[in-house]
């Protein structure tokens, strides 16, 4: 399963990264890595993995050896929130090596190396306007893609025209049958009245 890399500066912005499980398995935090090891973009760099979560969003910690979940008794600080003085809670977390259901990693950045971050990761971390435009820009191009084009309409073949034409004959021949007979009642009602009258 990749890992999911938060790469922090000083300034406070981070940029995210997605790499191999291979990459980082076996380091522990608090460990200082070269940003070549993790990308060939971030040469020059040097980096410190500050924190990590599992897949199940359990917390490592860095004062517990080994990847194994562990129960532990906190008090306020790390991993606990304590709103009443003196509260102790026992709570989850796992060890300080990264395995491969680490999945998120938190690396801070000690040296800067040849490219600034922002070059490295242009699409990431733009103000929000700019963002949305952009966003807007791509949705758009994808529907012209999607959109498909008019395909010109093909030409019936003579054979449907000629049964089409039949039926419509058909149609007008009973209008034409159902007419009659009413024709020749109102005149037989005719005759009958002028009969009467004499």
């Amino acid at each position: 399963m990749p890992h999911k890399l938060n790469i922090s500066e000083s300034t406070g912005k981070s940029y995210k990264l997605e790499t191999e499980s291979d990459v980082l398995a076996g380091r522990s935090l608090g460990d200082t890595i070269s940003g070549k090891e993790i990308s060939p973009n971030l040469e020059g760099y040097e980096l410190e993995i500050t924190g990590a979560s599992d897949l199940a969003g359990f917390p490592q910690k860095e004062d517990i050896e080994g990847s194994e979940l562990r129960k532990l008794l906190l008090t306020k600080g790390w991993g606990m929130h304590a709103k009443t003085k003196g509260l102790r809670k026992r709570k989850t977390v796992r060890g300080k090596e990264i395995s491969e259901k680490t999945v998120q990693i938190n690396i801070k950045v000690l040296k800067i190396g040849n490219k600034p971050l922002k070059e490295i990761f242009p699409d990431q971390n733009k103000p929000k306007e700019v963002a949305k435009k952009t966003e807007e820009e791509s949705s758009e191009e994808k529907q012209k893609q999607e959109t498909p084009k008019e395909v010109p309409k093909e030409e019936k073949p003579q054979e449907e025209d000629a049964q089409k034409e039949k039926i419509i004959t058909e149609e007008k021949k009973e209008e034409v049958k159902q007419e009659t007979p009413k024709e020749e009642k109102q005149e037989t009602k005719s005759e009958e009245k002028e009969e009467q009258n004499k």
